[in-house]
């Protein structure tokens, strides 16, 4: 028979009870077809909005009957992994922030390099199917835009000799790598767009991919990133259907949820991936303004197609 229950017990649990989390529930996940296999990306939601935990975020996931969180660092994927999830893409492991010192650039090859084998490593033990990527920063020193650029086509070349040392590895290990195209337009914050990014055309990063020719070494492509460099989303993802390994979403401009208040209609898109045969997952990795439960649950109703 249980013990008598505390009175922080009893207030924590009707806490709980009357929270947003609790609302999303059970039946939320049933109600889903089920075609587009998503996924909640783990910074957005931990830096901004309710600023979940990974407990809480988990919970939201099989509520809403996502597979997956994915961007965690590893100290969250045991809890991950406990509550049945996976993580459907990694973080490389370079400190600070991960997109500026890339593959375009020799100065940081070593590194980079070093990280990434380390988390393919890691996402093969856990189970996890891909790890993340970047071009870099176009300046020869990430940290001064003043240091001169390296040419699109230096860094290109620069990017493909690294990532072939990278696919081997990869291939062994049974972990895709996925190069993400960022944009540049956005300097409005830090996570809305990345000035000075070089893979921010999505046909350059298409045919880094192409010239590396390996099934483990993939584009990212974010939904949102493209929309505002290249625009074309459906013919887009016809194009680059032979590299596409992620899909991203966020609501422009802003970075915001994918309501009426942006200009991409989601459904549609989520058709064409299906009718491309793609298999991967969709991760939901926009910032929430408002309730980030609602702001989701409408999302992940708008991807399931």
């Amino acid at each position: 028979m249980p013990g008598p229950v505390s009175r922080r017990t009893a207030l924590a649990a009707a806490a709980l009870a009357a929270s947003p989390l609790a609302a999303a529930g059970p039946a939320a996940a049933a109600d889903r077809k089920g075609r587009i296999k998503q996924s909640i990306v783990y910074w957005c939601f931990n830096i901004a909005g309710e600023k979940w935990n990974i407990e809480q975020m988990c919970q939201v996931a099989k509520d809403l009957g996502c597979l997956s969180i994915e961007l965690a660092p590893p100290e969250t994927w045991p809890t991950i992994k406990k509550h049945g999830l996976t993580s459907a893409i990694v973080p490389n492991g370079m400190p600070g922030a991960p997109f500026m010192k890339g593959l375009n650039n020799p100065r940081y090859h070593e590194e980079v390099i070093a990280r990434t084998t380390e988390m393919i490593d890691a996402a093969s033990e856990a189970g996890f199917p891909a790890v993340i990527a970047f071009t870099g920063y176009k300046w020869r020193d990430a940290d001064d835009p003043t240091s001169g650029e390296l040419s699109l086509e230096e860094g290109a070349d620069n990017c493909v000799k690294a990532l072939e040392s990278l696919a081997g590895h990869a291939e062994k290990k049974g972990v895709t790598i996925c190069l993400e195209h960022l944009n540049t337009r956005d300097d409005t914050h830090p996570m809305k767009g990345h000035p000075g990014y070089q893979g921010d055309d999505v046909d350059y990063v298409a045919n880094i991919l192409r010239r590396v020719g390996s099934d483990r070494v993939k584009m990212l492509f974010d939904i949102y990133h493209v929309q505002i460099m290249n625009g074309d989303v459906i013919r887009r993802i016809e194009q680059c259907k032979d590299v596409i390994g992620h899909v991203h979403t966020a609501g422009n401009p802003g970075r915001a949820e994918l309501d009426t208040n942006q200009e991409i209609f989601y459904p549609p898109i989520m058709r064409k991936l299906l009718e491309i045969g793609y298999q991967g997952y969709v991760g939901q990795e926009f910032i929430p303004t408002r309730d980030p439960l609602a702001g989701l649950k409408e999302a992940v109703a708008l991807c399931d197609v």
